[in-house]
């Protein structure tokens, strides 16, 4: 998803073509096959009524996470973004070249009493990404898709140790968990053409190809917790 892909799309590749691209993809999308289920963690807190509360994962391209994200029930709002870095370089081009520390990102904001942060680790790893993937997912390479879980609690850190611990133990993926688990120094929004990017250009052809396969696997995996209204940015994100 490097930026001259989106602006080399945009240029080259006319409204009516990427419908065309999409019918084409279409035959994949359904026979995409749903990833092995894991086991939920067996740390986790309890859900239990409260003030709504935020978790910040990094999986690759932030426009798929979001997207899979905005349709898990008791989910409030996903703000795409980058973690790991600073203010000053918490910008998409800046972003790209994978100098600054920062993975893209998204920002999850839920209520505890309908899902709880293990739940949210399991849809994590489950669909949105591929966590044995080093500095990479999929298409894209660099430090700036890096697999890692932003915590900003011991409780948080404490359920994502023990849940990576309990899923290597498990031998649930053919290869190491490569995920890290960082604390969380601080989360700063994307620009506004990225939020909500996945519901607003379900054609455009990355989507299509990377990302709405994971909304199929939700839908296939966890059909108590997957809801056909993705919430949405409520409003434009400050820049």
């Amino acid at each position: 998803m490097q930026f001259p892909k989106v602006r080399w799309t945009s240029l080259l590749i006319s409204a009516s073509l990427i419908g065309v691209i999409g019918v084409f993809c279409q035959p994949l999308l359904q026979a995409a096959e749903a990833p092995n289920v894991i086991a939920s963690p067996t740390v986790d807190d309890t859900k239990a009524a409260g003030s709504l509360q935020t978790a910040v994962l990094s999986g690759g391209c932030f426009w798929g996470v979001q997207g899979v994200f905005e349709h898990v029930r008791g989910v409030r709002r996903v703000i795409s973004g980058y973690a790991g870095g600073d203010m000053a370089s918490a910008q998409y081009e800046t972003v790209s070249a994978g100098t600054t520390g920062h993975a893209e990102s998204v920002q999850i904001t839920y209520d505890p009493a309908e899902v709880s942060y293990g739940e949210l680790l399991h849809v994590f790893f489950s669909v949105a990404h591929d966590p044995t993937q080093l500095n990479r997912q999929g298409p894209d390479s660099g430090t700036q898709y890096r697999s890692a879980i932003f915590y900003s609690s011991e409780s948080q850190k404490s359920v994502a140790q023990a849940y990576v611990a309990q899923l290597n133990r498990a031998h649930a993926f053919s290869r190491e968990i490569v995920t890290r688990i960082d604390p969380l120094k601080g989360f700063f929004a994307a620009e506004n053409y990225h939020q909500d990017f996945l519901i607003n250009n379900p054609r455009y052809p990355y989507i299509v190809v990377n990302d709405l396969p994971k909304i199929e696997n939700l839908k296939r995996i966890f059909p108590h917790q997957y809801r056909d209204q993705a919430v949405l940015v409520s409003s434009s994100v400050a820049q």
